[in-house]
């Protein structure tokens, strides 16, 4: 299989050399002989390398309950499902998904549901960490997928949009630094705004309640009364202001600007989707994604249900499964699916056991042994179901999963090389996934199962 090469630095071959020679000289020749079979193995079952070019992450922020969406568990009882508790089936034989999610259980053969998650973690910010990065929190600050992306598939490789290539709409995650140990070079691009008004006033490139023609009129005037400017044009420091000056008005003026407009899409399109926050974020990082931006985060917020849980879930499921069903299938009818990845996670799961009593009044605690993702797009075959749980959704039974390894299979179907190594400001040389399961955690490889 043809891996994507990648530049290193003379410094980075020389330690990468070293590194090597240490370990064979402390590796017996059967050793080394069934890694090499193993990782031939595990390369032959990777069919999907390299297909996909981008990936939206759908982050449900606060953590969504695996038993009212992707594990329901109707022979659980009251305590568990409470009003939930009649299942559906979807248009794939076997795979039944939560009764709020029928827009979902239509499209069920464009995606596979992760049910085998787990990583034990119940705190926000551990847990935000760990499903962004693969990590736990340890010595270093790791860099999150998103930015991971943006250095092998941004600027650094040759990456010239206007438009940075790693987009977070419309607040950062805000627990951890995305960029980690990268640096602000890779963090993202937050958009502020709201998305739910329109036009969809993005911070620095949008300007608020001023239109596009009266922005091109105020620039005209300032280029007509710029007189000092116009006189010393030749300055060198001049020249490099007035390049940066242009670059900026394109993007706020220019095509560029024009992606965060959805005024112009199709009204089949916006009722598909819907017309809420989380519905024009969706159509939105369709429209980043055709422009050519390789990763986009949705913060959805709302998830972190300790109290009054199934009021909020009727709140926000229905829109929530209306907006991810129309945006893979968006995706499908464009053929944009096959070259994008939409990831859905939270940080983890709820509890599978409802708390009645006051003040809870029927609310879900924070659960990371066991909980569910989805994946489609970008090379991961749909209609599938990975990894399962007891009778309860409470603990993973049948093929754990970790972020690690959903990660490495982003990675893996993007064409980056899941065994490529970054380097650290105090020169330690890293992979950027683990190569063996965090402590506390365990993994089941790639997902080869459906790659």
């Amino acid at each position: 299989m043809k891996m994507k090469t990648k530049h290193i630095s003379r410094r980075l071959f020389l330690k990468d050399a070293a590194l090597a020679a240490a370990v064979a000289s402390s590796v017996s020749l059967f050793d080394r002989s069934a890694i090499a079979a193993q990782e031939a193995s595990a390369k032959a079952k990777l069919p999907s390398f390299g297909k996909a070019k981008s990936v939206i992450q759908l982050w449900l922020w606060g953590g969504p309950s695996q038993i009212d969406t992707f594990d329901p568990k109707p022979a659980a009882g009251y305590d568990y499902c409470g009003p939930y508790s009649a299942p559906i089936n979807t248009n794939v034989d076997g795979i039944v998904i939560g009764q709020m999610l029928p827009e979902l259980a239509k499209c069920a053969d464009k995606y596979s549901v992760l049910r085998g998650v787990s990583h034990k973690q119940n705190a926000h910010e551990t847990a935000s960490y760990l499903t962004q990065t693969g990590r736990m929190p340890g010595r270093y600050v790791y860099p999150c997928a998103g930015a991971v992306v943006s250095k092998f598939m941004g600027v650094d490789v040759g990456y010239s949009k206007m438009i940075p290539p790693y987009i977070v709409m419309t607040q950062p995650q805000g627990r951890f630094s995305e960029s980690g140990f990268l640096g602000a070079r890779y963090k993202p691009f937050a958009t502020g705004g709201d998305p739910a008004r329109i036009p969809f006033e993005v911070e620095g490139i949008v300007a608020r309640g001023i239109d596009r023609d009266r922005q091109e009129t105020r620039r005209k005037i300032l280029e007509a009364t710029n007189t000092f400017g116009a006189a010393l044009a030749d300055s060198g420091y001049l020249k490099q202001g007035a390049a940066a000056q242009e670059q900026a008005y394109n993007l706020v003026l220019g095509d560029s600007g024009k992606v965060f407009d959805i005024s112009g899409e199709p009204d089949e399109i916006r009722k598909m989707y819907g017309r809420d926050r989380f519905a024009n974020s969706c159509l939105i990082a369709r429209r980043l994604i055709e422009y050519g931006v390789p990763y986009v985060t949705v913060n959805y917020g709302g998830w972190d249900t300790h109290k009054g849980h199934f009021e909020a879930m009727g709140r926000m499921l229905p829109p929530t499964d209306r907006a991810i069903a129309a945006l893979i299938n968006d995706l499908g009818k464009r053929g944009m699916l096959d070259s994008t990845i939409v990831w859905v996670t939270g940080e983890f799961g709820r509890t599978p056991k409802i708390s009645w009593e006051p003040p809870y009044c029927g609310g879900r605690g924070h659960w990371g042994d066991a909980f569910s993702m989805l994946v489609a797009g970008g090379g991961f075959k749909g209609g599938k179901v990975v990894g399962a749980t007891d009778d309860k959704a409470e603990q993973v039974v049948e093929r754990f999963i970790s972020p690690g390894d959903v990660i490495g299979s982003i990675y893996a179907n993007l064409g980056i090389n899941p065994d490529a190594t970054l380097t650290t400001p105090q020169a330690d040389v890293v992979r950027i996934v683990p190569d063996k399961p965090e402590e506390g955690i365990i993994s089941g490889g790639l997902l080869t199962e459906i790659m």
